[in-house]
């Protein structure tokens, strides 16, 4: 199912967007702090959008306030919004871990909130990290995380955005799919490990961009967690498959500039979503079926 927005908006064409990358712990409440503080200098500095990492508010058992999984509305949602109502700034933040009424298992939910503190589109992570390391050990997300089911475009004054989250990027038909409903943005906030990001991170994030000619706002997380090392390497692609721009090797805000003028340009030049050939795609999807 197809998730979309399409009120009669007038976009802006050029704006300035803040990526936080973020070596998030186990105290929820200090790390919100640190996201509050984040959001006052990226929205001092101008950016119109600013854009968290995956799990943004807390990896590991919670010692601090604001509890582990959480509903919507709740601690960090609340946080966010009053914060984007504050500013006057959309925030899209990153992902965090949404409890799911009644059941163990729960789902890493992406929250777009617009200026006026409301959320305005949840998109839930679809494809789960399931896979066998090189020494034989299983990792199974789906074990304790539920994956979605919807698409999620959302059109905005500054643009339309598509929503996914990190192990996403693997999977270019999603990143197809909300082109073909309009999406110019794309966010893919991750927690990517370090030996998969050196390899992986950079060339799927261009591909994706290069593919789809939209930017592709990638926010993730940096530093040690209980089980991995965070890869960092926030970065913002261009529709070229140009990296505008790429986080320091901390945690930092980094700002990059979205021009929708260059997108149409991009688009217009190499029209690759035009030229498809869905007469042979149909036939081979029934194949398939």
């Amino acid at each position: 199912m197809i998730q979309t927005d399409t009120g009669n908006k007038t976009t802006l064409r050029s704006y300035e967007i803040a990526l936080i990358q973020m070596d998030t712990q186990n105290d929820k409440g200090e790390n919100m702090k640190k996201a509050c503080r984040f959001i006052d200098e990226a929205a001092g500095h101008g950016a119109k959008l600013i854009c968290f990492p995956e799990v943004m508010n807390l990896i590991g058992r919670n010692t601090g306030e604001g509890g582990g999984k959480e509903e919507i509305p709740g601690y960090t949602s609340d946080i966010l919004c009053r914060k984007a109502r504050e500013h006057k700034v959309w925030i899209h933040g990153g992902s965090i871990t949404e409890q799911v009424p009644g059941q163990k298992k729960s789902r890493n939910l992406s929250l777009l909130i617009n200026p006026d503190g409301e959320i305005a589109a949840q998109y839930r992570k679809l494809h789960m990290f399931d896979i066998t390391l090189a020494d034989g050990t299983p990792f199974r997300e789906s074990d304790r995380v539920e994956g979605g089911n919807e698409i999620t475009t959302v059109s905005t004054e500054l643009g339309t955005f598509g929503m996914s989250i990190c192990y996403d990027i693997r999977f270019p038909e999603l990143y197809r799919l909300m082109a073909l409903q309009g999406a110019q943005v794309m966010f893919v906030p991750a927690s990517f490990t370090m030996p998969t990001g050196k390899d992986h991170w950079e060339p799927l994030l261009r591909a994706r961009a290069i593919e789809n000619g939209c930017y592709i706002v990638a926010a993730g997380q940096i530093g040690t967690k209980p089980a991995y090392a965070a890869y960092g390497n926030s970065m913002v692609v261009d529709p070229w498959g140009t990296i505008i721009a790429r986080a320091r090797d901390t945690e930092c805000i980094t700002y990059a500039q979205i021009d929708l003028d260059y997108l149409d340009q991009i688009r217009t030049q190499l029209p690759s979503l035009e030229n498809r050939r869905t007469d042979v795609y149909e036939v081979i999807s029934k194949k398939e079926k």
